[in-house]
């Protein structure tokens, strides 16, 4: 399918999505930002978590594409892949974020987050750990236990802050100290499918807290709380790139330049011409208006961003 088709598809397929609300997605505005939030109705709400999750894991996924390119001396194609992540992150991310209601004040942002972390650290990476050790996959399973103690912390730091916030005893944690880990190419580390599965479980959730934790530090930014600004954006940077990359590390997540970018272009086609076509005509008929823009211009976006990775991969060649 050409780059010129593809933006076809999305462009054409959202007019009709939106058309009958009374509005298209070439004239509908383009804000940095949302600042109300929205109610919507179930399904539009449903669809807006999976496509934040979706840009949550394109952005890590770009992260981490863009030092693979650095790597094999290719500064165009990292570059590239730095400015769509941040769009995917800052722009598309953050309005479906506010117009999910996703984003609160400080004490609703911590009580979300101590709860998710909670869960992680008692349920989630102890069983991947278990699994994994049961399958014979020992060095994963020896990450999923560091993780489970790592998010144990971050719970009893948001903990805190928010008992701070809420009582004045205490104070708000300083943000966790980040050790980096590189993820350059390679194949997966691990044998069983099951301890695959579970990486790719953990990498896309390690993705999505990051993105909630950086809206959530600009959040509390705004509203002059810098010490809990802080807390977000440190560990939301363990969680992109210390959990997230040693997850993908093992998961031989990263392929070289020419392999991550198939795999881009594939992504941003489905996105901008089944996806978020998909999602904004049932927005529109639910009523969501808003939504069904949103979600259109989304897709024109995707289109785009395939047309210039097509490009990219073109120029390899």
């Amino acid at each position: 399918m050409s780059s010129s088709t593809v933006r076809l598809l999305a462009v054409g397929t959202c007019l009709f999505a939106v058309g009958a609300a009374g509005t298209t997605a070439a004239a509908a505005p383009q804000p940095a930002h949302r600042s109300a939030v929205h109610r919507v109705r179930p399904q539009t709400l449903t669809d807006l978590r999976t496509s934040m999750r979706g840009e949550a894991f394109a952005h890590a996924s770009y992260t981490f594409y863009a030092d693979q390119a650095d790597r094999e001396d290719l500064p165009d194609v990292a570059d590239l892949y730095r400015r769509t992540a941040h769009v995917e992150l800052h722009e598309h991310f953050h309005e479906e974020a506010l117009l999910a209601g996703a984003i609160g004040d400080e004490i609703a942002n911590l009580t979300f987050s101590a709860a998710g972390e909670a869960d992680e650290a008692s349920s989630m990476y102890p069983r991947f750990a278990r699994e994994a050790e049961q399958d014979g996959d020992h060095e994963a399973a020896a990450l999923f236990a560091e993780i489970a103690m790592d998010e144990a912390a971050h719970n009893a730091a948001f903990t805190a802050a928010l008992r701070f916030l809420q009582t004045g005893q205490g104070q708000v944690p300083a943000p966790p100290r980040v050790d980096p880990v590189p993820v350059p190419a390679g194949p997966p580390q691990v044998h069983a499918a099951r301890t695959l599965a579970n990486l790719d479980t953990a990498l896309h959730g390690e993705a999505l807290a990051f993105a909630r934790y950086t809206v959530f530090a600009e959040q509390a930014e705004q509203a002059g709380d810098q010490q809990v600004a802080d807390l977000f954006r440190g560990t939301a940077a363990v969680e992109l790139h210390e959990h997230f990359a040693g997850e993908a590390v093992l998961s031989g997540f990263v392929g070289d330049t020419r392999g991550n970018l198939h795999r881009t272009v594939a992504g941003e086609t489905y996105e901008a011409t089944v996806m978020y076509p998909a999602f904004a005509e049932r927005a529109r008929e639910a009523g969501d208006t808003e939504a069904a823009e949103l979600f259109c211009d989304n897709a024109g976006d995707e289109a785009g961003h395939a047309r210039a990775f097509e490009q990219a991969l073109a120029r390899l060649d």
